[in-house]
């Protein structure tokens, strides 16, 4: 085949992020809907490498973009643009004046423990310039749960000047020590599946699903990818440690967990704190705050299911006070 010959000088386009108004996903929940003052639509953007992460945008109707905070919204394991923690605090902010982009990652929904971690960083890579290219000059990253560390793994490798602040709900402190030693609890299992996805990389098969299980939340047996394995689990591999990124973020940051949280134990909240404050850290300000909620520890207090306004409130407030 003979190759494409191209004038000397003439520019061509390798890759490219690309967005476009997209439909409403099917079986959004009732209050997937913006209050009065706000609208909500939806996107779906081509990242670098082609994957298509569908977003939702909640935008004040008063305040041009250039005005206004835009915060970029990341779900946890399995979760989408529509999960509680996201839909709650764009939903209220909206109305508050603030704009919100919530997006769908590479592990959404049943592609839950099968993604590549550094992979994911392309999904926040392309929301970010995507709300660049619609006017917005403030943005705070917010990650909820898994999406924390993603949240914190892009705001200490990109020190974009748009990006003006760190909110990080329901954050686990190393998720790969958690991992081995609380959800999996089984050093054969464990072992099992670090030889196993060592095996899968060594074959060229790292995207495929190991045949072993993974114990993980609430002990459910679930299928897993050696790529996913190898890049979150690992202890020896992972790089899905927040205690590790959240001392390189040249941001002010947010911790907030939810008192009923099942699932981010007490004590992970200052596992961060300390790395935070150690000394060294490009942290200018960081702040964690446990949001009161009497009811038994649950996964639904992970999630933040009946502490929707407090949690909201405790964004907006701390976002006042960083005059954003």
């Amino acid at each position: 085949m003979t190759p494409v010959m191209h004038p000397v000088g003439a520019a061509q386009i390798a890759a490219s992020i690309e967005y476009e108004a997209a439909s409403p996903p099917a079986g959004l929940p009732d209050d997937m809907r913006a209050l009065p003052g706000a609208s909500l639509r939806f996107l779906s953007i081509k990242a670098i490498d082609e994957f298509k992460v569908q977003a939702a945008l909640w935008e004040p109707e008063s305040k041009p973009p250039v005005e206004t905070t835009i915060i970029v919204q990341v779900h946890g394991s399995g979760g989408n643009l529509s999960s509680l923690p996201l839909r709650a605090v764009a939903r209220a902010l909206s109305a508050k004046g603030y704009s919100a982009l919530s997006i769908s990652t590479r592990q959404h929904d049943e592609h839950v423990n099968t993604d590549n971690f550094f992979e994911v960083r392309r999904d926040i890579e392309a929301a970010v310039a995507t709300v660049r290219a619609l006017g917005y000059r403030a943005i705070v990253l917010q990650g909820h749960s898994l999406g924390t560390v993603q949240v914190a793994f892009y705001a200490a490798t990109n020190w974009d000047p748009t990006i003006k602040a760190v909110i990080l709900i329901g954050a686990f402190g190393r998720l790969p020590w958690k991992s081995r030693h609380i959800l999996i609890q089984d050093e054969d299992n464990y072992r099992a599946l670090a030889e196993a996805s060592l095996d899968a990389l060594k074959a060229g098969k790292a995207a495929e699903i190991l045949p072993i299980t993974m114990r993980w939340l609430g002990g459910i047996e679930t299928p897993v990818t050696a790529q996913h394995f190898l890049t979150y689990r690992g202890e020896q591999t992972s790089a899905a440690d927040g205690t590790y990124w959240v001392s390189r973020i040249p941001r002010p940051i947010l911790i907030l967990r939810d008192e009923a949280d099942g699932v981010v134990l007490p004590f992970e909240p200052y596992m961060l704190l300390s790395a935070a404050r150690a000394e060294g850290s490009l942290v200018p300000s960081i702040k964690y705050e446990a949001v009161p909620n009497h009811r038994p520890p649950s996964r639904e207090g992970h999630l933040f299911t009946d502490n929707t306004e407090a949690l909201s409130d405790a964004v907006s407030a701390w976002l006042a006070k960083q005059y954003l």
